[in-house]
């Protein structure tokens, strides 16, 4: 090796040291830490409970569909001691258009063209629909005391039967009571597979049996795991083909009498409708009444687009209540009914 090279290695032996040297000189020397802020003297007694980033979307915009039908009505006179032609056939014209039916609608003109509207034709009209409907629209939870309590549920497919049943199983877990589901609807293997998962997602029991099975015997073993397990209450699906099958109508009377048999106590019978099939839905109704004894309506799909109109049919020309209504896919998106509240939702500005 020359005499070169040997000082050059030397060289960089040294600076390659100086450079290390410096390095852990400058990881070594402590760092000041910044002056902190005092903290304040402040007591905390109590946590406000943290908000929530969603709200449930009022009842009208739920609704707006119905609502935009209401739209013209709306817009006329505020005050009017006599309702003019035009007048009338605005609100012909809409009532019709929103599934009111016939019966209501002429019973409304009559009404606004012998009493025409002092306080305005909106408060004209939402006094007759809020006449139209049953004072009586409570539900029975709770049986007698060595009894089970059932809630039996009608409807032909597709109208959100057993979807309803689900929400309201999630409901009725939710305020803490023990649920029993009843895959009654056999003939629709979905029908089981849809509650199996309900239940499985909101800690209800479910009894099942296979495809084509005898309803009734559902409904009974349902009835025994209840007692068994103390449950509050039995949510039971039934057969949903088309109710003009005199086969399903005799199964329905079969079912009920098995549902209320002894520890079975039947609280009630909910017919599930369909709101966007409009007038259809009150000859549904009509047919299920031939079989079964129903207390309640169940008005699904009222957020599409559907035209509320047909829950004052429902309700003033069959005199059944309606108790629970759909106005979205979410499983909160099953309500109570408020004959106030849907009216103004409409009705209101």
């Amino acid at each position: 090796m020359s005499a070169t090279l040997l000082v050059l290695l030397v060289v960089a032996v040294v600076v390659a040291g100086v450079v290390v040297l410096r390095a852990r000189s400058r990881r070594a020397r402590p760092v000041p830490e910044a002056p902190r802020a005092p903290l304040p003297h402040v007591l905390v007694t109590e946590l406000d409970e943290r908000p929530t980033l969603e709200s449930p979307a009022p009842l009208s915009t739920r609704l707006n569909a119905s609502r935009s039908v209401f739209d013209r009505v709306r817009t006329l006179a505020s005050t009017t001691t006599s309702v003019s032609a035009e007048q009338l056939d605005v609100v012909e014209e809409v009532l019709l258009r929103s599934d009111v039916g016939v019966a209501t609608t002429q019973h409304v003109l009559e009404r606004l063209r012998t009493d025409g509207a002092p306080q305005g034709i909106v408060a004209a009209l939402r006094e007759e629909l809020l006449a139209s409907f049953v004072a009586q629209r409570d539900v029975t939870l709770d049986a007698d005391s060595d009894r089970v309590g059932v809630w039996l549920f009608v409807g032909v497919n597709g109208v959100g039967k057993t979807t309803s049943i689900a929400k309201l199983a999630a409901r009725f877990v939710g305020e803490g009571r023990h649920v029993v589901l009843a895959a009654g609807d056999t003939f629709r293997a979905a029908a089981a597979d849809q509650l199996q998962a309900w239940a499985e997602r909101t800690g209800a029991d479910l009894v099942r049996a296979h495809e084509g099975a005898d309803p009734g015997s559902v409904i009974h073993d349902a009835l025994g795991r209840a007692q068994a397990r103390g449950a509050d209450l039995v949510l039971a699906d039934t057969a949903g083909r088309r109710a003009n099958s005199t086969n399903l109508l005799d199964e329905l009377a079969k079912v009920r009498r098995v549902a209320d048999r002894a520890p079975g106590q039947v609280l009630e019978t909910l017919m599930v409708l369909d709101a966007t099939t409009g007038q259809n839905a009150l000859s549904q109704a009509r047919e299920f009444l031939k079989a079964a004894q129903v207390s309640g309506i169940i008005l699904t799909k009222l957020d599409g687009t559907a035209r509320g109109g047909v829950v004052v049919a429902i309700e003033r020309e069959l005199g059944i209540p309606v108790k629970f209504i759909g106005v979205g896919e979410g499983v909160e998106d099953l309500i109570v009914f408020e004959p106030e509240a849907f009216v103004d939702s409409l009705l209101a500005s």
